[in-house]
């Protein structure tokens, strides 16, 4: 007979068990808490790895950085002991690097470090200026300091637009008040010539606001002939170099030596035969080539912003240009206002400049490209939005409708063109830059050849690609500039291309035509260049054609605009008539010879170019 367990018995097994399970579940929440704890260690060591790692490329780059700026500091030791022993000494900057300098900027890109955002930022708080100091820059890259003629041998001009003084400036803000041009302590006054009177009046006052918009000591202009400059002898003057004294017609015995550069001219030295003066501009043309051309200003258009773009309609009736969050369109034969584009749905925080503008054929419609990175089709007589093109990733930079019209090209900071059907409103290729070696090979500008069959763009990887329009191939890719592309330009052949670089050049491009098209080997592209542009001191931002082929236009940060023979590559003329840097540079298609310049000094203005007779 088996015993019957007692009730108790049960009871303890029970509470055995519960007791067991007990230990259990809570060695099994400790585990759990040991994992959690594993876990947010682990996480936390990647974190770690992350930022450890940032540091390293960042460290990496500032060691990239700061060898460059050794590298440049030599090489322009080496280019400053040349001049010296060329007998060109370069006159000394006074008072020494500018102290309102910012920093040296970060890689030229999207992002923070967007194309423009160092051009037309605002002085007050905004990211770093497009240029670095003086003491940091590649010497291909130093702006040189400006003598009160616009020249390269003195302080930096400094001007108070019509937006006033807090009104953004590519190279900074504006400066002080009127009236505050005396000459500093112990520095005998300047007795200019009249034309040289209002030359300097056009430069502005010199004065508290350095170049690159911060608060810098007062400038100190020291013009050759005038005055003694730090470390001239008191017996001596610093003369800059004369024009010849020939004719209107060649060049004449007189100037010894390498030819100056038009920026380095006194206008004092020129004879009258070779240099126009206006109220607040003046021209001056080369003696060592044949006068063709005469140049005048027709109007001046202000407004409250840099002036980012200019560009006519087909016709050469209107002008537009672009301002931040605005567009205004203008007749071009009395400077009448006809319209202002504005889309008022874009919000309303911070700037919102148009980078680019571009009329269709039939002068209906006009493309703006913004920093929101939208294409804006705009119907002029309307005032209202057609449509938007959206796709890019960043800024569009530049726009530019083909002949037909069927067509629209944008360029933006995102790597890529991209071809735009008028017709469908679809994208119809994208032109992408495959090129991996350059960090953000942004679009910077786009055209399209007179026939419509190729597009052109440039690049900051310092090249200058070109794809059929037809099936978006790549066909060439034209290497030679030393820095960033900024400007491409189609000459009315279709067969030959201007681009204009950071690196103060212009380079003239033949184009393969029929089988001979095609990429351009290593030993084929120094061939591809037929001509090179050298004479501006500052970086070439924008360049045109005429219509002819004549002549070939180009703006730069030294404030000038200069016109090129692009069969011998010599200046015709050098015009300074902006307080700023010229930004764009447009060509009237059709009608009157005339050009129109957009500066950081928020003007646009409408020049004519004829015959010189």
């Amino acid at each position: 007979m088996v015993p019957v367990p007692q009730p108790n018995r049960v009871g303890e097994l029970m509470d055995a068990v519960r007791a067991e399970f007990d230990t259990v579940n809570q060695e099994a929440s400790m585990f759990k808490m040991q994992r959690d704890d594993c876990e947010h260690k682990i996480n936390a060591q990647i974190q770690e790895m992350n930022a450890f790692q940032q540091n390293l490329y960042e460290l990496e780059r500032t060691q990239q950085t700061i060898k460059k700026q050794y590298e440049d500091e030599i090489n322009r030791l080496r280019a400053e002991l040349d001049r010296v022993r060329s007998g060109h000494p370069s006159m000394p900057t006074p008072g020494g690097p500018n102290p309102a300098a910012s920093a040296p900027p970060p890689n030229i890109g999207h992002g923070p470090s967007n194309l423009f955002g160092g051009i037309i930022n605002n002085a007050q708080g905004g990211p770093p200026g497009l240029v670095a100091p003086t003491q940091m820059m590649d010497p291909s890259q130093q702006p040189p300091t400006q003598h009160p003629y616009g020249g390269p041998n003195g302080p930096p001009p400094q001007a108070s637009g019509p937006g006033g003084p807090s009104t953004p400036y590519m190279n900074g803000a504006g400066g002080p008040p009127p009236g505050s041009t005396q000459a500093p302590p112990g520095q005998p006054p300047n007795v200019p010539h009249s034309s040289s009177k209002r030359i300097r009046e056009m430069e502005g006052p010199q004065g508290s606001q350095g170049m690159y918009g911060g608060a810098g000591a007062p400038a100190q202009a020291y013009p050759y002939g005038r005055q003694n400059a730090p470390g001239t002898p008191n017996s001596q003057a610093a003369p800059l170099p004369s024009m010849d004294q020939g004719g209107p017609n060649g060049p004449a015995g007189g100037y010894q030596g390498p030819s100056p550069s038009l920026n380095e001219v006194d206008p004092d030295n020129v004879p009258s035969s070779l240099k126009t003066v206006g109220e607040d501009w003046f021209a001056i043309f080369n003696n060592k080539v044949q006068r063709s051309l005469k140049v005048d200003l027709i109007h001046t258009l202000d407004h409250q912003s840099v002036v980012c773009c200019v560009k006519f309609s087909a016709d050469g009736k209107y002008l537009a240009a672009g301002c931040n969050r605005s567009t205004h369109i203008y007749d071009v034969q009395n400077a009448a206002k006809i319209c202002v584009l504005e889309d008022n749905e874009a919000g309303k925080d911070g700037d919102l400049y148009i980078r680019s503008v571009c009329f269709s054929p039939d002068g209906k419609y006009l493309a703006t490209g913004a920093e929101d990175k939208q294409i804006r089709i705009w119907d002029i007589k309307t005032k209202r939005i057609r449509h938007f093109f959206s796709g890019h990733d960043q800024d569009i930079y530049s726009l530019d409708f083909s002949r037909d019209g069927r067509i629209i090209v944008s360029g933006s900071g995102d790597r890529t063109a991209r071809i735009w059907c008028m017709e469908t409103l679809k994208c119809l290729y994208v032109l992408r830059i495959q090129d991996m070696e350059f960090k953000d090979p942004g679009v910077t500008s786009v055209a399209i050849s007179p026939d419509s069959r190729f597009v052109a763009a440039g690049s900051l990887d310092k090249m200058v690609r070109v794809w059929d329009t037809t099936n978006g191939q790549l066909l060439e890719r034209l290497e030679g500039h030393k820095d960033s592309v900024y400007s491409v330009a189609f000459m009315p052949d279709g067969k030959t291309l201007v681009s204009g670089s950071l690196d103060k050049t212009l380079k003239l491009w033949q184009l393969g035509t029929g089988s001979d098209r095609g990429m351009h080997r290593d030993g084929d592209r120094n061939k591809a260049c037929k001509q090179t542009f050298t004479g501006h001191k500052d970086f070439v931002l924008s360049v045109a054609t005429t219509p002819d082929g004549n002549w070939v236009v180009s703006g730069s940060k030294d404030r000038s605009v200069q016109f090129w023979d692009p069969r011998t590559g010599l200046v015709q003329f050098t015009l300074q008539g902006h307080k700023n840097s010229v930004i764009s540079v447009a060509i009237s298609p059709n009608g009157r010879p005339l050009f129109a310049t957009g500066s950081g000094d928020n003007r646009a203005r409408i020049w004519s170019y004829d015959s010189y007779v």
